[in-house]
């Protein structure tokens, strides 16, 4: 049985690696067991050096973004061979805030999603419709556009995550229904099938999006793998709610 992964965005919070080192501590000691659960926490990247040697094994370390090159004249970039030396193990890219503020394209996630898997990481790939916007139409696009630019597709089923967050969910507690949920999650492994063929199945698919301790469970019941959890991650009492309670 897949253990359901659970991965904490912390996006541009908190302030201070004092206040990061308090928050993962208290999340690392709370989480009761690793069995059927692996627990996976995004900071930004200034602390990721820092907390590299408070993971251990029940936590894994997650980037919020990667660079497409291996080196160079990139200025404000981040290799995905830098992220491996700190011991990241997830890679998230295509998230709807880089897309809207950032302007980053299915051709620019592409070409990360190719950079981060030759490096030995795994990509955590978001999509997502926007309010009023067709969503199997968009995700249908979102997810063949970005996996046509990956060379090695033998490095694709056991090493993409790929995570449906309805844009209009995201930070605004208008969750989107289990159940519309389910649909989407049934849509998107057809497409894992026409594109991945018999191994699609290696691929986990996650939920995100306005996910909080009252709803969390409901969407892991209607099949899905785990969840990106936003700003209920900064909350340990709630973010271990949902941990211990798979």
């Amino acid at each position: 049985m897949k253990k359901v992964l659970l991965v904490g965005n912390w996006k541009m919070n908190p302030q201070s690696f004092e206040e990061a080192k308090e928050l993962f501590l208290e999340i690392k000691r709370g989480i009761k067991d690793t069995k059927k659960v692996e627990v996976a926490i995004a900071p930004p990247f200034v602390f990721l050096y820092l907390l590299k040697n408070l993971a251990g094994s029940s936590v894994s370390l997650v980037s919020q973004d990667s660079f497409w090159e291996k080196k160079g004249a990139f200025t404000g970039e981040i290799s995905p061979l830098m992220l491996k030396k700190l011991k990241v193990k997830y890679v998230i890219l295509g998230h709807s805030e880089r897309r809207i503020y950032l302007g980053e394209n299915d051709q620019m996630i592409g070409k990360k999603i190719n950079a981060v898997l030759e490096a030995g990481l795994k990509a955590i790939l978001c999509v997502g419709e926007k309010s009023k916007e067709d969503p199997e139409k968009i995700v249908k696009e979102q997810i063949k556009n970005a996996l046509s630019f990956v060379e090695k597709k033998v490095l694709l089923p056991s090493n993409l995550i790929l995570a449906y967050e309805p844009v209009w969910a995201i930070g605004t507690g208008n969750f989107c229904p289990p159940q519309n949920a389910r649909e989407m999650l049934f849509y998107i492994k057809k497409i894992l099938i026409n594109f991945l063929g018999s191994d699609w199945e290696k691929t986990k698919i996650l939920y995100g999006g306005s996910v909080d301790s009252l709803n969390a469970q409901s969407y892991l019941k209607v099949g899905f793998n785990g969840l990106l959890i936003g700003g209920t991650s900064l909350k340990p009492k709630a973010f271990l709610e949902i941990i211990n309670s798979i």
